[in-house]
């Protein structure tokens, strides 16, 4: 597992219920702001093993990504049963519910010094 891999997971285990994060948030936090497409990969690898909550995961328009008609629904069900509100074009207010991880967390993201690759870990390199 990378050290930018490590940080995303601790970064989306951190996210409060009733709070949301987008993708290239999570990245910026992470180190590195233009790794929103390997976050994806990773809620989507690791999500279950981690047992991420996925589903405070949003895209930057402040909308759920997942064009699967039922997971989609299952995402907005879930933040909806958090207390999060989505407006008539299904938006959720940024500026309201985004999640901050702030500087203490940032301490806890340093990175290992015994680093041990995880075999596991079948991320794909990042889009250039």
């Amino acid at each position: 597992m990378t050290p930018f891999t490590k940080r995303v997971i601790t970064i989306i285990q951190s996210i409060p219920e009733g709070a949301v994060m987008t993708y290239g948030g999570i990245a910026r936090a992470a180190g590195s702001p233009r790794g929103a497409r390997q976050v994806v990969r990773i809620l989507h690898s690791m999500s279950r093993k981690y047992k991420l909550p996925w589903h405070r995961v949003i895209n930057s328009k402040g909308m759920i990504s997942l064009t699967e008609d039922e997971s989609g629904s299952l995402q907005q069900l879930y933040l909806l049963g958090e207390g999060i509100i989505f407006d008539e074009r299904g938006v959720i207010d940024l500026e309201r519910y985004q999640y901050d991880p702030g500087p203490a967390l940032e301490l806890e993201l340093e990175p290992e010094q015994d680093f041990n690759p995880d075999p596991e870990d079948h991320l794909l390199p990042p889009f250039e």
